[in-house]
């Protein structure tokens, strides 16, 4: 893949090379558009040029390679961040998508996350925090199951919870997050009766079609947002992939309030 990348910069900068060389052999008074164009020979020696270039200042081509890669994240984070504009309500007002925190907070933190996310276990403790030291802060839920059939499991019953006991919503989302191994459905609705949900009216709630849904509209959202993985946050109208820390995530909440 590396090669590739390599060869296709050297080819740019072979043609760039060419339209200066080209400019510069241009007899006064002529356009670029109007020059001759190049001969075999000419192209082979401005090839050479940019080989022997390269080859003495192998740099450039490095420093090449990391512009572009930037320019392509600048591009993709731009583009996220204008779906998050443009996609708020579903975001954060979603009738149907599990809150907590407070309801009635001047903040929103969106997460998307997956019961079986190593790396959305290790940031709970950072939301937890979060929210015990804020009490203005809302938190909304989306369930995005994407790491296997386990996954899944745990995001129904998650959600079957918010639809039967919706204040035993939160309780159930930590507990799943804390769990280590597998999260087949014995496993799960013996954790619901931990926290005080009926296991038996819980599994009969999973099998909604509306639960269904809701996963699959979480999915939709995820992709117009080039979410790819978990955890993602949004925290005040800015999308931030990957883990965040406790202050980091404190930081942009500041901002969110002073904006």
């Amino acid at each position: 893949m590396m090669a590739k990348r390599v060869l296709t910069y050297v080819g740019k900068l072979a043609v760039i090379s060419g339209l200066l060389l080209g400019l510069s052999m241009a007899p006064a008074g002529r356009t670029a558009m109007a020059a001759e164009p190049l001969s075999d020979a000419q192209e082979q020696a401005i090839e050479q040029l940019v080989r022997d270039y390269i080859m003495k200042h192998p740099e450039v081509l490095l420093e090449s390679l990391q512009a572009y890669d930037n320019k392509q994240r600048e591009t993709q984070e731009q583009a996220a961040q204008k779906a998050v504009a443009g996609n708020r309500d579903a975001l954060e007002r979603d009738a149907s998508t599990p809150v907590g925190g407070n309801p009635k907070g001047d903040v929103t933190i969106v997460e998307f996350f997956d019961y079986r996310c190593g790396y959305c276990k290790k940031v709970l403790p950072s939301v937890q925090e979060l929210l015990k030291t804020d009490g203005n802060i809302r938190v909304v839920f989306k369930e995005f199951p994407i790491l296997g059939p386990d996954s899944m499991t745990a995001s129904r019953a998650a959600l079957a919870a918010w639809k039967i006991a919706p204040d035993k919503y939160v309780a159930l989302h930590v507990a799943l997050m804390e769990t280590r191994g597998d999260l087949s459905e014995a496993r799960v609705l013996e954790t619901a009766k931990k926290v005080g949900i009926d296991p038996e009216k819980l599994k009969a709630a999973m099998d909604d079609p509306q639960i269904k849904a809701q996963i699959e509209r979480n999915a939709a959202l995820a992709q117009t947002l080039q979410i790819g993985g978990t955890p993602a946050f949004i925290i005040g109208g800015k999308l931030v992939p990957g883990a965040v820390d406790l202050t980091t995530m404190r930081e942009m909440v500041k901002a969110a309030r002073a904006s």
